[in-house]
């Protein structure tokens, strides 16, 4: 992991440089770029073109989508370089509606969110008092969802930009619509803030003309805020937005599993074994053999499937562009060779074979993860076979063209292309883990007699760390080979892990250079999300565990979370706790060590050991201390040392993994006292 965090800084050093040279700029925040021209922007919060976001006034009616709408931004409309090149909104305008854990997004000029009583990260369970100043209504029930709220950290020195972030405490879903209400804004004296013009004219009348086209969708907005007991009149701002639907977040990467296994049928995956490696006691006492080598994977990517590929559309021997914005993915005709990496436990042997998982490795890795001390100690003591491959789009080999993308978004939507492509290429290696004519058959699996030293009979099972519990969490979710994941110091939703993560600082310095406008900078994130939904667990949360998508077992899963991480926020860790329907390992801390009101709100306590069922468990290191209660990192000694590889390093966390992945039990291994 080491060498990769050298490697990307000596990148993004480059990168910035570079991008400074080109644009002729620094980091430093200029004035905003002007707004396009009246009809692609919203007039009710005129501090950026997107805000309020997300919002139904950028999407117009669509038959033939599963929501009935369609994202449409302009060009004018989105975010753009210091050069005035805006992000280009075609993949965005491919979606029917907004992602279910998108930051909602608004300015609020002089607010003091303390002064207002706004929820914060610290007292989610506050967003659901009966006069809380923010209201988010899933408009389809008339039930309030819980969030927390803060102000954007990162422009405490920029109030004309400084946006108001909600987040939701929960998954958002699918295909519904949101409306939100803003209520009793006060600035620091406590005074009110009075409501824009533009939205007192829908409140006092009928809009901005007698043509307003959007007055009857506010009068529906504050009908539904009436119903929910919120005084119209009372109300700063109010708007909706709709949620993707479940085709249309999942849809793309469904239809690649779908037709990729139906095309390979009973048969093993095609694979090449490139080295075995045999280690003696003296070189390695856990781990007896490695092996190396390819799996054939059908390509879904266009060209040769490396980094700023896309998703292929249409004919094989395409262009591989989408013929129409439901289109899904096909076959471009090639093969990917997916690499993979297996270590065989010394303690397998032919009458005790290892059991079979495979591993997700971390933040732009390598599968070669498998070859740390934590994993080599959970396989040999616990007789796991662990088998990785590389998460592409977000792997080593990646990191040049993830980090140039935070310099040109019009980049991005190949990172989360290419990480669809490599779901593929997991379940493919594991298909060829478990089938009686894959890696079992093979003599770099047996021993000298040629006996099978992998159980193929005991079925497949994933653990992965850190970015392998962030994707790993999706790839559950579509996973048809196994029941049971442990995602290690895992969450969902980048929007908000990003700015939370001391990993994120050299990405945060390119986006400076290319886009200084903070307020852009939080609709980014918003952008980002959107697409990032079809390549990380936000976007499959909702099917990971009790409501399995199409043609998917249901699985269960176990999270083993670090307290005050400072890589992976553990509050984006809670937000997926209470998506997946997750119960809690009490007592989850000792007294004094978490400053929420009331920790883990909202997730249910298991009630007895063993519990069968998906589970949430804290490791306190003793080490770390709370994270900032906004967006930053925790970065400076008063936060203390980096707990992330805390737990999976644990002698008790591995045995709670290996007996869930066996028997799909969570057992107590500490003690009924919190886990340390």
């Amino acid at each position: 992991m080491r060498v990769t965090i050298r490697r990307l800084r000596l990148v993004v050093s480059v990168l910035v440089t570079a991008g400074a040279v080109l644009l002729g700029t620094t980091a430093a925040a200029g004035p905003p770029p002007p707004r396009p021209a009246h009809g692609a922007c919203d007039p009710i919060d005129p501090t950026a073109c997107l805000l309020p976001f997300p919002n139904d006034y950028f999407t117009v009616p669509d038959r033939t989508s599963p929501t009935g709408r369609r994202v449409q931004f302009t060009p004018s409309s989105m975010p753009a370089t210091v050069q005035g090149t805006p992000i280009d909104p075609t993949e965005w305008n491919r979606q029917d509606g907004f992602s279910p854990g998108s930051p909602i997004l608004v300015h609020v000029p002089g607010l003091d969110a303390a002064a207002t009583g706004i929820a914060p990260v610290t007292d989610v369970g506050r967003s659901l008092a009966p006069d809380a100043p923010i209201v988010l209504l899933d408009a389809d029930t008339g039930r309030r969802t819980p969030y927390w709220a803060e102000l954007d950290a990162h422009a405490a020195d920029r109030p004309d930009r400084r946006l108001l972030v909600i987040r939701p405490a929960v998954a958002l879903t699918e295909g519904a619509r949101y409306v939100v209400g803003l209520r009793g804004m006060r600035d620091e004296t406590g005074a009110p803030i009075p409501a824009p013009a533009a939205f007192r004219a829908y409140v006092t009348g009928n809009g901005l003309g007698p043509r307003d086209r959007r007055a009857p969708q506010m009068k529906r907005i504050l009908a539904d805020l009436t119903r929910a007991g919120v005084t119209r009149h009372h109300l700063y701002l109010a708007w909706d937005f709709t949620v993707a639907s479940r085709q249309g977040l999942t849809g793309r990467m469904l239809a690649i599993r779908d037709r990729a296994f139906a095309t390979l049928g009973a048969a093993a995956p095609s694979y090449t074994v490139t080295q075995v490696t045999d280690y003696t006691p003296e070189q390695d006492p856990r781990i007896a053999r490695q092996v190396t080598g390819t799996v054939a994977v059908p390509s879904y990517l266009t060209g040769d499937g490396g980094p700023g590929s896309r998703l292929h559309y249409g004919r094989a021997g395409g262009d591989g562009t989408p013929p129409t914005k439901d289109a899904l993915p096909t076959p471009s005709g090639a093969t990917v060779s997916a690499d993979f990496v297996c270590n065989i436990p010394r303690s397998a042997t032919a009458a005790r074979p290892a059991h079979l998982s495979l591993y997700g490795h971390g933040l732009l890795g390598r599968p070669t993860e498998i070859n740390a001390g934590n994993v080599k100690s959970m396989s040999d003591t616990y007789r796991f076979a662990f088998c990785a491959t590389s998460w592409i789009g977000m792997a080593a080999a990646d990191v040049p063209y993830v980090a140039g993308t935070f310099g040109d978004l019009s980049a991005f939507p190949a990172v989360v292309d290419r990480l669809q492509q490599s779901f593929l290429n997991f379940l493919f290696l594991g298909r060829t883990m478990i089938h009686p004519r894959g890696f079992a058959a093979d003599r770099a699996f047996q021993d000298a007699a040629g006996r099978s030293l992998i159980d193929v009979r005991g079925g497949l099972h994933y653990d992965g760390n850190s970015q392998g519990g962030i994707n790993g969490g999706a790839l559950t979710a579509i996973a048809q080979d196994w029941t049971r994941s442990v995602l290690g110091v895992p969450a969902m939703n980048y929007s908000t892990l990003l700015q939370r993560s001391v990993d994120f600082a050299p990405f945060q310095a390119i986006m400076d250079v290319s886009y200084p406008d903070p307020a852009d900078q939080q609709l980014i994130f918003a952008l980002l999300q959107m697409l990032w939904d079809r390549s990380e667990a936000n976007g499959y949360a909702q099917h990971m565990t009790d409501d399995p998508l199409p043609r998917t077992p249901r699985h269960q899963v176990l999270m083993h979370v670090a307290f005050g991480d400072h890589q992976v926020s553990p509050a984006a860790a809670e937000v997926q706790a209470r998506t997946i329907g997750a119960r809690l390992h009490t007592p989850a801390l000792a007294d004094g060590w978490s400053t929420d009101v009331r920790p883990y709100w909202g997730i249910p306590p298991i009630r007895s050991y063993p519990y069968t069922g998906s589970a949430i468990v804290i490791w306190n290191s003793g080490a770390a201390y709370a994270p900032p209660p906004t967006n930053l990192a925790p970065e400076g000694p008063e936060y203390g040392a980096d707990p992330h590889e805390y737990p999976r390093a644990q002698p008790a966390a591995q045995r709670q993994k290996a007996t869930f992945l066996l028997t799909g039990k969570v057992v107590d291994v500490c003690a009924g006292a919190p886990c340390a």
